[in-house]
């Protein structure tokens, strides 16, 4: 699958705006998205980019970074 980081980000921005998503790196130990923002990114991975998100990969590694997050999409659309 082919999703790009500004794909990801522009996911994010339609989340929560206003965020620095092409240089944080701290989203979640910073709590700069909270457990509704992590939810409603999950839900809208599964719609934009038809890749379920199981409970064992919403952790903070997975979720600090827009790079972060692209990486986990990106290989969970692989293991598919």
């Amino acid at each position: 699958m082919d999703i790009d980081l500004d794909a990801m980000i522009d996911l994010l921005n339609d989340v929560k705006e206003g965020v620095d998503y092409t240089n944080c790196t701290t989203l979640i130990d910073e709590r700069i998205l909270d457990s509704f923002d992590i939810l409603s990114i999950v839900s809208a991975i599964d719609d934009e980019f038809d890749v379920a998100v199981p409970a064992k990969e919403i952790v903070p590694a997975n979720f600090n970074s827009a790079q972060s997050l692209l990486a986990m999409v990106q290989r969970l659309a692989d293991e598919d």
